[in-house]
């Protein structure tokens, strides 16, 4: 798979959903319809400043089932909207990108930053 998504610390659940747009490995999605009918939540990128349901695990294109990485205490690698810091709070950017907390939701805190458009590692909230 590419761009595959690997957590660092992995307490919480992987699930799997369907993508109903084509979907980036390492960025935030939100739920975006109904259940499909083989009981896949549908996702597609998190619009942002909103709240996130999960982080792609790897590339998905429309259609096609993709893993999400979800829960509190997971630390995974999130592509970064901007530069990142250590333990700053951060929300969903553009195309589900992480960002500076500003006026959106917190997702989640920097564990270890990165520069615009690279990976950082993400605590989700």
């Amino acid at each position: 798979m590419a761009n595959e998504a690997i957590p660092f610390y992995e307490p919480g659940r992987r699930i799997t959903a369907h993508a109903t747009a084509n979907v980036v490995g390492k960025r935030f999605v939100m739920i975006s319809g109904n259940r499909q009918a083989d009981g896949n939540i549908s996702v597609a990128h998190a619009t942002a400043a909103t709240k996130a349901f999960g982080v792609t695990a790897y590339d998905a294109a429309l259609g096609e089932k993709v893993g999400i990485l979800r829960g509190s205490g997971f630390i995974v690698p999130v592509t970064a909207g901007a530069n990142l810091t250590a333990n700053q709070r951060v929300e969903v950017g553009t195309n589900g990108q992480a960002v500076v907390l500003a006026s959106g939701v917190a997702v989640g805190t920097v564990v270890t930053g990165a520069t615009s458009g690279n990976d950082a590692q993400i605590a989700l909230d």
